[in-house]
């Protein structure tokens, strides 16, 4: 027995060298390359370096994505021009292919209040909620027609864009102060006059009418001569006031 585990130990020494050999090159290889996502991870890597490396990874993600924030803080109607939007959305408005999550295949007649309360986000935003960069501003013009018809000149209803109902509430006052600035134009719906509606025939507004030919200590109208009471009328007057006229 103890002559067998001796042959044996010695058969492994002599074939170590060439089994540990690869191994030490193919984990010296893995140290040099940069190590890129979870599933890139070898058990020859120090998880030290792997944790560093994601941490670094995060740390730019999110500096990028500050950066990108103040750059739009500002001038958000400059977010519709930039690279990063038309990458993301390209010709399409910020509402086209979002589907609203319900229940049932009908949708409900009105979308949520709000999407954000607090510091807490829906599972499924609304299309100007779910990217921060896009604000309601009366100034961001190409925002504001996307949700505007240009047949009837109205804004499109939220079920259509699924826009929750504070960002609706938020279009529809800044289309309006848009349109009082003159960033937006709006319709002026027509009416067809008759005649009726301008003639002066009327007698608050027609003309002073011609006065009547007139004669010796005759006034033009007789409103302007001196009106003579009726007896009657100051008889029943002075005796209901009868104590007071003593």
């Amino acid at each position: 027995m103890a002559a067998s585990l001796s042959s044996v130990s010695k058969v492994l020494c002599r074939l170590s060298p060439s089994i540990l050999q690869p191994l030490r090159q193919y984990q010296s290889c893995l140290q040099r390359l940069p190590v890129r996502s979870c599933g890139a991870l070898s058990p020859f890597a120090p998880p030290s370096h792997f944790f560093c490396r994601a941490a670094s990874l995060q740390n730019d993600a999110a500096a990028q994505a500050a950066d990108t924030l103040h750059r739009f803080k500002d001038r958000p109607w400059d977010y519709l021009e930039s690279e990063e939007y038309i990458e993301r959305y390209g010709t399409n408005p910020v509402w086209a292919g979002y589907r609203r999550n319900h229940k049932g295949g009908i949708p409900p007649q009105k979308t949520r209040k709000t999407c954000i309360r607090g510091d807490k986000v829906c599972g499924n935003p609304c299309p100007v909620c779910r990217d921060p960069n896009i604000v309601v501003h009366h100034q961001n013009v190409k925002l504001l027609q996307q949700f505007i018809s240009p047949q009837t000149g109205m804004l499109y209803d939220p079920t259509r864009t699924g826009v929750c109902m504070s960002q609706q509430k938020k279009l529809t006052a800044a289309v309006g102060t848009a349109r009082d600035h003159g960033l937006l134009p709006f319709q002026i719906p027509y009416v067809e006059f008759s005649g009726e509606d301008y003639s002066n025939s009327h007698d608050a507004v027609g003309c002073t009418p011609p006065p009547p030919s007139l004669t010796s200590g005759d006034t033009w109208y007789n409103w302007y001569s001196e009106i003579t009471p009726n007896e009657q009328e100051v008889a029943k007057v002075k005796k209901t006031y009868r104590a007071y006229l003593k």
